[in-house]
This record gives structure tokens, sequence and C-alpha cells, in this order.
């Protein structure tokens, strides 16, 4: 029994600790009411006291704290209507001042969705479309010439999309700072065109992509042309060159077989007339042949001697 009643003194003592001590972590600052009204603003990390049941303890972040907006129609100055989604971060800089206003982050992101979002609004329709997407002027790496067109001229920027960021940040952190609250920094995530017109932009993006491609087949095909005309303008020049080697020692071979046949003949005309007489009867003279020359004729000559010399 004693022992239940010093666990039993124990709990009574721990709440009534825990009713008039509170922490206060270093990511975090505190407002203390008393009966729902402030009496005071802590921002140091620590133990504290209060008092119970009067004092309430109202916890508040320290660290940055994000804003994502919802994309939001708007026209820029050259009537492009494009959608524009946009985010901030922000901290809550007088807790009593934030406590007083909306109380909650649920209803800071609220005011900052009006505060914010007309601020993007009345910036980007300040200026070309062109402005909110680029960032500087330097030369734009995807712009292709075409033979016998001009590249567009492209509309040189005078703010660009990170200062167009920074009027908006600088327009809206005024508003923001009668709720407590401290803008730190304001980014467009996307732009984006409405439905119908970037239809009508990818429809443009296809066609001039298919002509840039129909401008690379037709270089590739002349290229082609050019390489097969040097392929076969060398291959005539290699035959022609072949052939006129071959015929040249063709008719070196033919001269030298010549001077050999003319030595060999020469040392004996008699036997050579002989021997081509012989090769004439074996061509022209068959089985049934039959053949009416003069009997002085040359071709006899020998078949004549031959005759005389078996009588």
């Amino acid at each position: 029994m004693g022992k239940g009643i010093l666990i039993g003194i124990g709990i009574v003592v721990l709440i009534f600790l825990n009713s008039i001590m509170y922490t206060i972590p270093e990511t975090h600052q505190v407002v203390i009411t008393q009966f729902g009204e402030p009496i005071g603003v802590l921002k140091e990390p620590g133990l504290h006291f209060k008092k119970p049941i009067i004092h309430q303890v109202n916890y508040f972040e320290k660290r940055l704290l994000e804003w994502d907006g919802k994309p939001t129609q708007m026209p820029t100055l050259d009537k492009r209507y494009i959608w524009v989604d946009s985010f901030a971060r922000w901290k809550i800089e007088d807790p009593l001042k934030f406590f007083q206003t909306v109380r909650n982050e649920i209803s800071a992101h609220a005011r900052l969705d009006d505060i914010v979002n007309s601020a993007v609004r009345n910036q980007i329709s300040s200026y070309l479309l062109i402005e909110a997407i680029r960032t500087s002027n330097r030369p734009m790496l995807t712009m292709i010439k075409i033979e016998g067109e001009k590249l567009a001229e492209v509309t040189k920027i005078e703010k660009g999309r990170d200062k167009i960021t920074q009027l908006i940040l600088k327009e809206a952190a005024p508003s923001t700072l009668e709720y407590g609250i401290k803008l730190v920094d304001i980014r467009i995530k996307r732009i984006n065109y409405v439905e119908e017109v970037r239809k009508a932009v990818y429809e443009r993006m296809i066609v001039e992509r298919k002509r840039i491609a129909a401008k690379y087949r037709s270089e590739g095909e002349g290229e082609m042309m050019e390489i097969r005309g040097k392929k076969e303008k060398e291959e005539k020049v290699i035959l022609s060159k072949a052939y006129r080697e071959a015929q040249e020692t063709k008719g070196k071979a033919d001269a030298e077989a010549i001077k050999i046949y003319a030595d060999a003949y020469s040392k004996d005309p008699e036997f050579y007339s002989f021997l081509k007489t012989l090769e004439t009867y074996e061509k022209t003279l068959g089985e049934k042949s039959t053949i009416i020359l003069s009997t002085d004729s040359d071709y006899f000559k020998y078949l004549k001697s031959g005759l005389r010399q078996e009588k």
C-alpha cells in the first residue's frame, strides 16, 4: 500500500511539473497566451516555466517553410496566355504578429496564395514572354540555319527571368510583413502555354524539325552522289591504267615472241615455208574435201614434189 501511494504521489508531481515547465527546441519559437491573449514571446531554446492552466504555449517554426502555389493562367505583355507555376520560401519573422493575424501555417498559405500570385501576375503581364523564359542574351545553341532561309532574329531581353523573379519578390515581400511573415525567395518553377497555343507550338516545332531533317537528308544524298561519282571515276582510271599496262605487256610479249620466231625461222626459210604449208593443208583439207586449183599453184608445190618422188 505504501508503494502505491508513492507511485501516485510521483505521478501527481510529474503532472504538476509538466504543467509549469516546458522546453523550446532550437527549431521553434513560442508565443505565451493567457486566456487566449498573447502576453509574451520567447525565441531562446531551453527549459522555461509557466503558470499552470492560465498560460498556454503556442509553438511556431524558426526554419524556412515552403509555399508551393498552383499553376495559374495569365497573359504576357505580348498577349501570350501561359500557365505559370511558382514556389517560395518563407519564415515566421514576428511570431506575435503571426499569431495575431493568421495563427497557423494553413492560414498563412492562404494569404501567400493571394500575395504571391498577384505579384507574379503583375510582373509577368508587364513583360514579353521571352523575358520570362530566358535569363540572358547568350546565343541559342538549337538554332540551325537552313539553306535559302534567314534565321529568325531572337528578341533581345532587357530583364530576363531572374530579374523578373527578383521584382516579384520585391513587390510581394512588403505585403507579408503585416502577417509577421518574411518572404526569403520566390522562383518560377515552370512556364507552359495554354492547351490551344501549346498544340500550335508543337505542330510548328514538328514542321521545323521535319524541314531540318529534309535538309540533312538532302545534304547526305548530295555527298553520297559525290562520293559515288568519285568512286566511279577512280574505278575507270584504275581499269584504264590496268588495261593500258596489260596491253603494253602483251605487246612486248608479242614482239618478243615474233622476234624469237623470226630468229628461228630465218635460219632455214625453206623449212619454215614447208611447216606453214603443212599447217595450211591440215586446216583446209579433210577426208571429203574437194579443191579445184591450177596445177601451177603454189598450194600444190609440196604435193607435186611428193608425187614425183613416189614415181
